[in-house]
């Protein structure tokens, strides 16, 4: 496996759950001052870890070169940013909301949740490819469904994870005669750095659930947009 954004949060517990299994990961973060957790799983279990900004496009061209054909069973975009500034999830993201939009955020929450994943699938597509289970997995939200949006608000994190299904969906069908999956995953609200000490979902809870529905995945599963609980979420 192959995971972004694995230093802290969903990611972290991933890796947690995961390496203990025998699971050779590739665990990928930003910010080496708070990867103290992630390298202490390195020290135990078959974890490499990678300095990586998935905003810096010529940083995932290095990892390439890194890792070579070496194959991949599970590519992880789950790296993502509300905004560049990390806060809480609020009702009141002021650069967020009808008015008050911040361009220029916007423009970096995009590169980060939608054309880094995409980035990624396109590098390291041989290495999926060449692999067993041949799955490649996005991050999403409920926030990006169109058909459960009755709030408003969260302009730039919303129309980034619904941007994000939509890339899903066209690699879903690029991809199949490759024999790749393609999914997307909505972890719920969870009480994560930004979803908030109030969100109804412990990461427990949350990464249990996905690793649940991750290795139950079948090729038939490529294009679906799945709940932490295995249900599928409205488009």
């Amino acid at each position: 496996m192959l995971i972004t954004g694995a230093n802290r949060g969903l990611g972290l517990d991933f890796v947690r759950r995961l390496a203990p299994e025998g699971w050779h990961i590739h665990a990928c973060y930003r910010n080496p001052a708070k990867a103290t957790d992630l390298q202490a799983l390195a020290d135990r279990h078959d974890v490499t870890l990678h300095a990586l900004d998935v905003a810096d496009f010529a940083q995932i061209d290095a990892l390439k070169k890194t890792l070579g054909n070496e194959p991949i069973d599970v590519l992880f975009n789950n790296a993502g940013i509300m905004e560049t500034i990390q806060r809480t999830l609020s009702l009141d993201h002021t650069n967020q909301m009808f008015d008050t939009l911040d361009e220029d955020e916007w423009m970096a929450v995009m590169r980060v949740n939608i054309m880094a994943p995409m980035r990624l699938c396109e590098v390291f597509v041989d290495n999926v490819a060449a692999s067993a289970r041949k799955q490649m997995l996005m991050m999403s939200s409920i926030v990006g469904s169109i058909g459960s949006n009755q709030t408003g608000r969260w302009y730039h994190y919303a129309t980034s994870k619904t941007a994000l299904n939509m890339v899903m969906r066209s690699l879903a069908a690029d991809l199949k005669d490759r024999g790749i999956t393609v999914m997307s995953l909505h972890p719920g609200w969870t009480q994560t750095d930004m979803g908030g000490p109030s969100a109804a979902l412990t990461i427990d809870e949350s990464v249990g659930g996905m690793v649940a529905v991750i290795k139950n995945l079948t090729p038939a599963d490529s294009g679906r947009f799945i709940a932490w609980k295995g249900e599928d979420v409205p488009w």
